[in-house]
């Protein structure tokens, strides 16, 4: 029987989310500049979510991390709105309602928090996960939100709390 985890990260999680984030990205083809693949930050993410009002979490399945997830208040979103970042998960971790797990559990932190909207950027590479989106409740906007310098993102969702 195999235990999934979702917990907070911890600094010794930054090179093993790190390696998930870019080898995802690979795979999908979508390892092209404007995107978290080239953001230093992405080398960091638990020091990068020590800032006010975010929070990220991996997901492991016997003590394996598998993936993670974050919110964060970006720069120039609205007022009570956060944006779901750096979600992605190894493909030994898909197809088995892990990440549906993982996106209910931000939904509820967000919720928590006292966020009232929640947003993302994505690519159409991403097919697994535009319809994992979809299916929780995220709604196709027709232009970006916030500053958060992924122009290499073109698609854009958000989802009321």
């Amino acid at each position: 029987m195999s235990a999934t985890v979702i917990r907070p990260i911890e600094q010794r999680d930054n090179p093993v989310i790190a390696r998930i984030v870019r080898d995802t990205l690979k795979e999908f083809g979508a390892n092209h500049p404007g995107t978290v693949y080239y953001d230093a930050s992405t080398d960091s993410l638990y020091e990068l979510f020590r800032q006010s009002g975010s929070c990220y979490f991996i997901v492991e399945e016997n003590d394996i991390v598998l993936g993670g997830a974050g919110l964060l208040p970006t720069e120039g979103l609205p007022d009570k709105t956060c944006e779901l970042v750096k979600m992605y998960l190894l493909p030994e971790g898909r197809g088995k309602g892990i990440g549906k797990k993982l996106i209910q559990h931000c939904l509820a932190t967000a919720k928590e928090m006292g966020y009232e909207k929640i947003y993302l950027e994505t690519m159409p590479e991403l097919t697994n996960a535009l319809g994992l989106y979809e299916k929780t409740g995220f709604r196709y906007l027709e232009a970006p939100l916030g500053n958060s310098g992924h122009f290499g993102c073109s698609h854009w969702m958000i989802r009321d709390l």
